[in-house]
């Protein structure tokens, strides 16, 4: 089950050699592509172990590897255009917590996924390390309760 050209024309990214790394946040770069297993429900989860931002108070640097697992619907995430936006926030200016919540709802605007979570997992500044954890289901689903079962469910010790 091989894509055709056709289903290939909207991902510029991919296979470009000429790839222009935004130095701002830029949701623009996102792009997606048809998921062709409608008929079964699985996870897609990237990692991204050099994931930068900057504090918006001081402006130093934030380090964190950022966890991303969704549940596809009919669009998916091309994983290149993931990984420039994830690079853009290498400037930005915002909290953990806003990053991880910007990066989820960025990817359910583009995608509509059922089901998708995000956790940041920043290291120590300061002495503390934070850890956000932000996810979503489809309302009116069983992946909505999927979210709030996982979200209550995250991270308990």
């Amino acid at each position: 089950m091989t894509r055709n050209t056709e289903e290939l024309s909207g991902l510029t990214l991919l296979g470009n050699q000429n790839t222009l790394y935004k130095t701002s946040y830029a949701p623009e770069v996102l792009e997606t592509f048809e998921n062709k297993h409608l008929d079964n429900d699985y996870f897609v989860k990237f990692i991204c172990p050099e994931f930068t931002s900057l504090c918006p108070m001081t402006g130093q640097p934030d380090f964190a590897t950022i966890h991303i697992r969704y549940i596809p619907d009919i669009k998916m995430v091309e994983s290149k255009s993931l990984k420039l936006y994830l690079f853009s926030f290498r400037n930005h200016g915002d909290f953990h917590e806003d990053c991880v919540n910007i990066i989820m709802k960025d990817l359910i605007r583009i995608m509509q996924p059922k089901y998708i979570e995000v956790f940041g997992e920043f290291t120590p500044r300061g002495g503390i390390a934070i850890h956000p954890f932000a996810n979503y289901g489809k309302p009116e689903t069983g992946f909505e309760a999927l979210a709030r079962e996982r979200l209550f469910a995250h991270d308990m010790q």
